[in-house]
This record gives structure tokens, sequence and C-alpha cells, in this order.
């Protein structure tokens, strides 16, 4: 099982940046490497168990399933359920925790999944700095602006 974790400080309340990350169908409104995304038979965003099917900038399609979802945690977690990345049994989460020192929050994303010996440290790498870091240095960057 590969592990990948990123995080960051926000510069932002955590309630703030939650109304924003809460919508599992927003993602493509804040990170910078997905075209367009919709929730797949008409469910709303924050339903736990609806899929988002979205489209990488590259033309690339990832379907996800929202398998759990907290307002009193700040906390997403969701599963892959196809992409083109060649990885299998993909779980995410992203998490906030307020920081109450300057009003910021705390922000992680980390990832478990399976994949090919050989493509260890390249689909760490790829998810690790391609998905979640750029997308944590978006939300740096939005919210800096704020």
């Amino acid at each position: 099982m590969v592990k990948v974790y990123r995080s960051t400080v926000l510069d932002t309340p955590a309630d703030r940046v939650w109304r924003d990350l809460r919508d599992f169908n927003g993602i493509a409104n804040w990170h910078p490497s997905i075209l367009s995304s919709r929730i797949e038979n008409g469910q709303p965003g924050d339903k736990v168990g609806c899929v988002r099917n979205f489209q990488l900038k590259d033309g690339a399609r990832v379907r996800e399933k929202l398998l759990a979802l907290s307002d009193y945690d700040y906390t997403c977690t969701s599963a892959i359920l196809d992409s083109p990345l060649g990885l299998s049994d993909y779980i995410s989460s992203l998490r906030l925790f307020p920081v109450t020192e300057g009003n910021r929050c705390f922000i992680e994303w980390s990832a478990e999944f399976d994949c090919p010996l050989e493509k260890v440290a390249e689909l760490s790498e790829t998810v690790g700095n391609g998905l979640f870091q750029t997308g944590l240095d978006a939300l740096k960057k939005s919210y800096g602006k704020r």
C-alpha cells in the first residue's frame, strides 16, 4: 500500500475554507488541473455516495465516489472508481483543522492506494505533487488574496 501526504497552512479560518471545499463537485472551481466536474445522476455534491466525474486539463477523465463528509470534522473522504493512472484501491481524505493563532487553518490531503511496484515512485509523485500540492498551492494563493 502506497501512502501519500501533503499539508499546508492557509491564512483563512477553517469554516470559510470549508464552505468552498465541502462541495464535492466544486473541485474545478479551485484546482488548476481540473477542467470540469459534474455529479452523476443529478445528485447533490454533498450527498455521501454521489459520484463525481471530472476531466483533467490533459483530457483524462476520473470518477470518484464520496465516501464520507463531515461538517463537524471538516473532512471529506473519497475513492477513485475509474482513472487512467493505473492505481487501485485509492482512498483519499482532505481535512481542515482550525488554527486559533491568527484565525487560520491547517489543511492536509492524503491518500492510500495500490499499484505495481515499478510505478510507486511515479504515481507517488503524480498524486503527491501533481494533484495534492498543486491543489494546496492554488488554495493558498486564492485565500491569500481574500
